[in-house]
């Protein structure tokens, strides 16, 4: 049999040692994903002011089109994404970007209200692309770093993009409406050189199943059979993330509108400076988890990370009504407290759950299930805000939502933790059973 020629940099990775295995995956994730998120939510800086279409602002037509685009890209994903070989990862990463990037293209030929539509075409496919990426990732010993590494990318980048948009717009002379296919235009090169180095990585090794369980695609019957065995903590912690995935979202698309009101408008700077203290202590947090070798400990730990973040999202906003914080302070504290609650579900959380559990499958396919839900409720919400309190400030929006998230929040996420750690004592106690009852067997055939 031929041997299969292997690149440079994939017999160096299978050579190294785990540190450098670990940074150089962790960086080029990290790079790739804030490449494709500048394909994504770099509109997000613009307002759009004076526009309305329906008696709704345009902007939140936007927004609305993206996110109806997402949430139906999530709830594809499911059996997509769950399915994928690793071998289409790549190839379907370059497809769903170019998609998006071309109607960036035709968002600024074709004139606006007509150009709303374009807005689903370029969310549905970037919705599938966070899967395929932590494909790459999931399964390894270092996974906790690797997660951590991608998700924070979407804290940094959620910042990068809107800054570098804010600068194209002020100092390139660029209009609101070819503003997001310039920066898709910078940030081009960048995504397909990162994503031509982690389609380099080699698959998890026999090490790494050993200590997280093997991955593989699951079938319809495969996922039924999973969501059928845990469905009661599946219910608690698909509701927290419902709360976090809509508050995130409030918090990425309409930022801008935000700072405008705390009179930061003219400082598109202040996206960037304001995330990076978060990017760097979630990574600390997260990453930590890596040396946490007992799964069922980690995954419990998982759930207290995230609790503690929506209760610091609660506290932050009470110190800022009460004028004990700065606005800058406060964004800080809330997105702090929010990416310890969201980050873990878009990559440790599920993956220690597969491991705790010793079970067989893939961590998109619990993303997925998450995430069509929570986009779904970012539609929700959205809607409800603009019919139903139109009148009600951005800020007083994010005030009421960040108390809510706190204490509906952590009541759930609580409830998660209670159902999963009587699960495993269950299964535990189940296998000793087995155990004993294959042992007697044993003596009383050999009698």
């Amino acid at each position: 049999m031929a041997s299969v020629h292997k690149s440079p940099v994939t017999t160096w990775l299978e050579k190294t040692n785990g540190f450098w295995f670990a940074l150089f995956t962790t960086i080029m994730a990290f790079s790739l994903y804030t490449s494709v998120y500048a394909f994504r939510k770099t509109f997000a800086v613009a307002t759009f002011d004076g526009i309305e279409y329906l008696g709704i602002s345009y902007k939140v037509w936007l927004v609305t089109f993206q996110v109806i685009g997402y949430a139906a890209a999530k709830f594809v994903g499911i059996k997509v994404i769950s399915e994928l070989k690793a071998t289409s990862r790549a190839t379907g990463i370059l497809i769903t970007v170019t998609v998006a990037g071309l109607s960036w293209l035709l968002f600024g030929l074709i004139p606006a209200p007509y150009n709303i539509i374009f807005l689903f075409t370029n969310g549905f496919p970037l919705g599938l692309v966070w899967g395929m990426v932590f494909g790459y990732l999931e399964g390894r010993r270092f996974t906790e770093v690797l997660g951590a590494g991608l998700s924070v990318s979407f804290i940094f980048s959620a910042g990068l993009a809107k800054s570098v948009g804010g600068f194209i717009m002020r100092d390139w002379g660029v209009s609101e409406m070819w503003m997001p296919f310039t920066t898709a235009c910078v940030f081009t090169l960048p995504l397909l050189f990162f994503l031509y180095l982690l389609d380099k990585v080699p698959p998890p090794t026999a090490l790494d199943e050993s200590l997280r369980t093997k991955r593989q695609p699951m079938n319809g019957e495969e996922r039924k059979k999973f969501v059928t065995t845990f469905l009661p903590g599946i219910f608690f912690f698909t509701l927290s993330y419902i709360l976090l995935t809509v508050f995130r979202d409030f918090r990425d698309n309409f930022s801008a509108e935000v700072w405008k009101t705390l009179g930061y408008g003219n400082s598109p700077e202040i996206f960037t400076t304001t995330e990076i203290p978060v990017s760097i202590i979630v990574l600390a947090v997260m990453g930590s988890l890596m040396i946490i070798k007992n799964n069922q400990r980690a995954f419990m730990i998982n759930h207290l990370i995230i609790i503690l973040g929506m209760v610091l999202t609660g506290v932050s906003t009470f110190l800022f009504q009460q004028q004990m914080i700065s606005a800058p302070m406060w964004m800080i504290a809330i997105g702090l407290g929010l990416y310890l609650g969201y980050v873990p579900f878009n990559s440790i959380f599920f993956d220690r759950l597969l491991a705790a559990f010793n079970y067989v499958g893939t961590v998109g396919f619990l993303i997925y299930l998450a995430d069509s839900f929570g986009y779904l409720g970012s539609v929700g919400v959205l809607f409800f805000k603009e019919f139903g309190y139109a009148d009600l400030s951005w800020v007083d929006f994010f005030i009421s939502a960040g108390y809510l998230i706190s204490i509906a929040g952590t009541g759930l996420m609580a409830g998660s933790m209670i159902y999963f750690h009587v699960r495993h004592g269950q299964l535990i106690r189940t296998e000793k059973s087995s155990v004993g009852k294959s042992m007697v067997r044993q003596i009383e055939i050999k009698n």
